[in-house]
């Protein structure tokens, strides 16, 4: 049972709904079987003899959401519910097939989607979700081994996987194809396109800080002047939303990313703490500890994002992490979010106040870009490569030996 949208479990609520995330935590070997809790004050004898989600069951999700890179908050709102619920299934406990109107998705879709890529299929980004790319892979392996090519994965597709070992060695199969989609596209950024989200946007302002600053109108400004930037050379830049429009939901915005057939997906944001001691600048990309989908070009970018950012402005590096939110996992192309700053922490707003250093994150943006794309030809230092000399540094790495290839 997957709960309505408005609705957030946490600690001290019981019911049908408590149990059946009890039961799927048991499942996920995060909760013991035997665990379950006193009814809370004031409970109705309706609810007797179910769970309630106390301390051990909060520590539970919590654990679950750090492994599947998710917001560690220990609620289970509809994201992480919906996550929870896929996590039950392994390839072969149901039969899969491509509905348009309704995407299936699970950890026997994440298999699916992992096993076909070794074997030479191409499912698209390994995200558990059984879109249309998915589908196409399905339909390609069944007809390549003679099957009735219905897209449905049952019994007899399953039997066909079993005979078969991998084609693709020596690592991820989709690690491997992304370093190569990227080697063959060339060094160039001329003709690419890249969507930019600044975060929150619409009526939601995100949060506030010091110095009247506020997380959408930084967002957005910072926005603009990546967008100046990229431009001058000859990248093709979407916003997701202006300062008149909502962007919508995180999987909103992916599905406009995935309408617009970008190349990269950078969304913009600022942190907020309760303490106003943290400060400093992440990256994430797509990925989870245990799980088998894993962005190789968005951590790569996010790696060199985050090292150009703080070389750059002097923030404190709060390092690069794998997530599992909605806009990282359902674009279809890589994406990267940029958390740069606590507007809590009086040191990082006045930084971000200083229209100088947004102009060095922008700087810092293109320039990473540009590194991902230059591959192994790449021999600049971090924070050293300036966009006035972008373009001179490209042509020179034209000519570049391999051998004498260095990235640092």
């Amino acid at each position: 049972m997957t709960p309505p949208p408005a609705i957030a479990l946490r600690r001290g609520d019981a019911g049908p709904a408590v149990a059946a995330v009890c039961e799927r935590l048991v499942l996920t070997g995060d909760l013991p079987s035997d665990l379950r809790g006193d009814l809370p004050d004031g409970a109705d004898a309706d609810h007797l003899g179910d769970p309630v989600f106390d301390e051990r069951v909060e520590q539970a999700v919590k654990s679950f959401q750090q492994r599947r890179g998710l917001l560690v908050d220990g609620i289970v709102g509809r994201q992480t519910y919906a996550v929870l619920d896929g996590a039950r299934w392994t390839l072969g406990d149901r039969v899969l097939r491509y509905i348009p109107e309704y995407f299936v998705e699970g950890d026997d879709v994440v298999a699916l989607q992992a096993r076909l890529a070794e074997l030479g299929f191409t499912p698209g980004k390994v995200d558990g979700i059984h879109g249309p790319a998915t589908d196409a892979a399905v339909r390609a392996f069944q007809a390549a081994l003679g099957l009735e090519t219905d897209g449905t994965v049952g019994p007899e597709t399953m039997r066909a996987f079993a005979g078969l070992r991998r084609s693709v060695v020596g690592g991820s199969a989709n690690a491997l194809r992304e370093r190569e989609s990227i080697r063959r596209s060339g060094y160039s950024l001329s003709g690419r396109t890249v969507v930019v989200d600044p975060g929150h946007g619409g009526t939601d302002h995100g949060a506030r800080g010091h110095r009247g600053l506020e997380e959408a109108r930084l967002a957005l400004d910072l926005a603009r002047r990546v967008e100046g930037r990229l431009s001058a050379h000859g990248v093709s830049v979407v916003f997701t939303h202006t300062e008149a429009t909502d962007g919508g939901s995180d999987e909103d915005r992916a599905a406009f990313a995935n309408s617009c057939d970008a190349d990269l997906v950078l969304s913009l944001h600022t942190d907020h703490s309760q303490t106003g001691s943290a400060h400093g600048v992440a990256t994430y990309f797509y990925g989870a500890a245990d799980h088998a989908g894993w962005s190789n070009m968005g951590e790569h970018f996010a790696d060199l994002l985050l090292r150009e950012v703080v070389a750059r402005t002097g923030l404190t590096d709060c390092r690069t992490h794998a997530r599992t939110w909605p806009l990282l996992r359902r674009t279809r192309m890589p994406a990267v979010r940029l958390d740069v700053g606590y507007l809590s922490h009086e040191g990082d707003a006045a930084a971000l106040s200083d229209p100088q250093t947004l102009d060095h994150i922008a700087e810092a943006v293109v320039v990473a870009l540009q590194r991902v794309y230059l591959g192994e030809a790449d021999t600049s230092r971090t924070g050293m490569l300036r966009l006035d000399d972008l373009r001179r540094h490209l042509a020179s790495m034209q000519g570049v030996p391999a051998g004498d290839r260095t990235v640092s």
